[in-house]
């Protein structure tokens, strides 16, 4: 990371995500190769995921290591701040699409029961309990004791367990959101060895959406990932405000 070139690329995929190859070359004066190479060694970092796109192979920010980081190291020296990806909102010619990845050391089965179970989802997602029958087609929605309705309602598109959910999703907790429509979430599992790749994509959201919409998914993996590795509740600010003592 002290490489000048790896900053800069990270930078262009804050202020503009979903690029590809040749958009990032044409930033830097240097080969193909060159910035290619640069690419990998932030993907075996973690900080990037590509994303196949038809013929075309789209780079993206991966936020949820650097929320580790701050949540272990740097929220203890600050103020409790709101949730969210500030300034990841970006202007796009097409739909937005927000990509999140992060290893877990667990097996697939495990991680599909956390992230089905209503008990469990609620330790990690903000208190708030997750309600369906899983089956292709079936609808499900997110409740939290302290709401008058249902926070998120959807369909469930395609359900693949242990390794694939894909649904459609509405946010209800604000007229704000409630504008926004619906967008889709897609969860992929993949083993690797004794950990799971777990890869969200958050698309279908229309250029400029409410960052509301997806800046809560670095905690939520995150305390995904400290629930299924240690069996401890991690604090981050959305679960001080909405998660209560669940």
């Amino acid at each position: 990371m002290a490489d000048p070139t790896r900053r800069a690329l990270l930078d262009a995929l804050f202020v503009e995500d979903g690029q590809s190859l040749s958009a990032l070359e044409a930033r830097f004066d240097m080969t193909r190769v060159a910035v290619a190479k640069h690419l990998r060694v932030l993907e075996g970092a973690g900080l990037v995921v590509s994303k196949r796109r038809g013929r075309e192979k789209l780079h993206y920010l991966n936020p949820v290591p650097i929320r580790l980081v701050h949540d272990r190291w740097v929220s203890k020296y600050t103020e409790e701040w709101a949730a969210g990806l500030v300034g990841l909102k970006n202007e796009m010619e097409h739909t937005m699409e927000k990509v999140f990845e992060i290893y877990i050391r667990t097996t697939p089965e495990r991680l599909w029961e956390a992230i089905t179970d209503p008990d469990i989802r609620a330790k990690y997602h903000f208190g708030s309990r997750v309600e369906s029958e899983w089956t292709d087609g079936s609808p499900f929605r997110m409740m939290h004791a302290g709401a008058d309705g249902p926070l998120v309602e959807g369909e469930n598109l395609e359900v693949d367990p242990p390794r694939k959910l894909v649904q459609s999703m509405r946010a209800l907790w604000g007229p704000e959101v409630i504008a926004e429509g619906t967008s889709r979430v897609t969860w992929e599992i993949e083993q690797v060895e004794d950990s799971c790749r777990l890869t969200v994509t958050h698309d279908q959201l229309h250029d400029g959406a409410n960052d509301q919409l997806y800046g809560g998914w670095p905690m939520i993996l995150s305390g995904l990932k400290t629930w299924l590795e240690t069996g401890q509740l991690l604090t981050t600010p959305g679960s001080l405000i909405y998660g209560g003592n669940q």
